[in-house]
């Protein structure tokens, strides 16, 4: 839907609360609404595609060892307390008495090591299994080259306790624990049922949410479970999370309250948004970058490390950042935002000067072979969304002076990820937001044979600085080491640098509990309707 066809008539905020609970969705003033950016792959973590609109609803409906407080703070989850070994390798949990699935069965530590050898069980192929690379075995696990009890986690005294031994200290373990690769899979389900444990009619969940309905690319509503062990503490009776791929569609449904909460709006809309609805309209600091992944497998002519550079000498960052998303995004030329921490934010040299950069962007394409009779022909993917087909517009249009043609193909988001996870394109637009606060977690990404590695790019320098970072205790030394490999990276137009996110959403102020962070994670248990 354009600007042009909104309502003319604005909902003066105090009205926002009176409007709430008249979506089509089970009504109720203690229902959230949502709308989220794409649609959940599968409430089988080991499938799940990597949208940041998957780890809304997963966050809701599932709890890991440890959980996140509305501002950040790691607190208790499945685990009440737990111990970490002088060496930093083994950790021991104390498993919550009384928590239980939403079908009444205990959640102990087997589930944890049964949903930890899930994730990381070869046929699952799950993109995301490297999170828990830094268990024991994991890896070795993972590509089958060992049996799934060779993973170095154990329940014992009965399942209240939950051990974890790492192959080395890994300083950001416990942060990692609240991410969807975590959390625990009802083995009981599982082996009842088998791949369909996770139909509604059979899944069973931990977290404070359980879901009830799923409307393909409409919604999924989820309600309250009465056997979360902090159920009375949970103000929200459920929460529907609407599939709002159209922004601008998105803010009118705000608007007429069928939406609390909107994630990301379009950054053409910023300036309006803070003019007519300043309270719901909240922007900040967030660790997450925007890129373009470069094809580096054999047949594409992103493998000719030329071809790279001259694109990524042409792309005006700033004229993205300051005219194409108004000041929305922060210009960027490294993968690492600022901000991260114990890291130094680092940037791809490319000079000043654009009239050079154009003429050596010329030169490399010469010597790659492309001329006008020989024009550079590449297919750009993006998922669908006004902001990136703005942004592919742009760079194609800086791109056409090098003789460069682009064919632009986008597809909703599950889809788009899925198949640049592939390999079917040249080009392709990505973008990764922390799943914890290390620059480890988006260097990973240009890792060998990492899921969400897009691009399939592979350097035997790199991958050495990155395990050798893993396995280096002091911080200093580790933060030296992982800037190398980002330098490596950049270095080699590995992919292409482009912005820096900052969280955009719109929150109905009736609403707290809902807190602005940098990794932009809004637990539905903490959010409630002021009376």
């Amino acid at each position: 839907m354009s600007s042009s066809s909104f309502s003319r008539r604005l909902f003066p905020l105090s009205a926002l609360a009176i409007a709430i609970g008249a979506a089509s969705a089970p009504a109720s003033a203690e229902t959230l609404n949502i709308g989220v950016q794409g649609e959940l792959a599968s409430f089988d973590t080991s499938q799940v595609s990597g949208g940041v609109w998957e780890s809304q609803v997963l966050m809701d409906v599932y709890e890991g060892l440890v959980k996140q407080s509305p501002d950040g703070e790691l607190l208790p989850g499945m685990a009440t307390d737990w111990e970490i070994s002088d060496d930093g390798t083994t950790y021991t949990f104390q498993m919550r008495e009384g928590a239980e699935w939403s079908d009444g069965e205990p959640v102990t530590a087997e589930d944890f090591v049964f949903g930890w050898q899930h994730l990381l069980k070869p046929e699952n192929a799950s993109k995301y299994a490297y999170m828990l690379y830094p268990v024991k075995n994991a890896e070795a696990v993972n590509t089958g080259e060992k049996p799934l009890d060779a993973l170095g986690v154990a329940s014992s005294d009965d399942g209240k306790t939950f051990t974890v031994t790492l192959d080395h200290p890994t300083p950001y373990f416990l942060q990692l624990l609240t991410h969807y690769t975590a959390y625990p899979v009802p083995k009981h389900l599982v082996d009842e049922y088998g791949r369909d444990w996770v139909k509604l009619d059979n899944i069973a969940t931990n977290g404070a949410f359980k879901p009830v309905e799923w409307v393909s690319q409409s919604r999924i509503s989820a309600e309250k479970s009465s056997t979360y062990y902090d159920v009375d503490d949970v103000s929200l009776d459920g929460v529907n999370y609407y599939t709002v791929e159209d922004r601008n569609a998105g803010i009118s449904r705000f608007r007429a309250g069928e939406l609390d909460v909107l994630t990301d709006y379009p950054s053409s809309r910023y300036q309006w948004l803070t003019e007519n609805l300043p309270d719901a309209t909240h922007m900040s600091p967030m660790l997450g970058s925007y890129y373009y992944v470069f094809n580096h497998r054999d047949g594409h002519p992103t493998t000719d490390a030329r071809v790279r550079e001259a694109l990524n000498l042409v792309i005006r960052r700033n004229v993205l950042s300051q005219q194409i998303m108004a000041g929305s995004f922060k210009a960027s030329t490294g993968m690492v935002p600022p901000g991260t921490s114990h890291y130094d934010a680092q940037q791809m040299d490319l000079g000043d000067d654009m009239d050079a950069r154009m003429e050596k962007a010329k030169a490399l394409l010469e010597e790659a072979g492309y001329s006008p009779d020989n024009p550079l022909n590449l297919r750009l993917r993006y998922n669908t969304s006004d902001e990136h087909k703005k942004i592919a517009i742009a760079v194609a249009a800086m791109w056409k002076p090098l003789g460069v043609n682009v064919q632009m193909i986008n597809s909703e988001a599950t889809v788009h990820y899925q198949t640049i996870a592939e390999g079917d394109f040249d080009v392709a637009r990505a973008g990764w937001i922390a799943d914890y606060n290390d620059a480890e977690n988006f260097l990973t990404l240009l890792h060998t044979g990492v899921g969400n590695n897009y691009g399939a790019y592979s350097n035997e320098e790199y991958d050495a600085l990155m395990d050798q970072a893993a396995q280096t205790l002091d911080l200093d030394e580790r933060q030296t080491l992982l800037e190398q490999a980002e330098n490596l990276a950049l270095d080699d137009n590995a992919f292409a640098p482009m912005l820096t996110y900052v969280t955009r959403n719109l929150v109905n102020p009736e609403l707290t509990g809902w807190e602005d962070n940098v990794e932009d994670d809004h637990p539905s248990r903490w959010v409630e309707f002021q009376d």
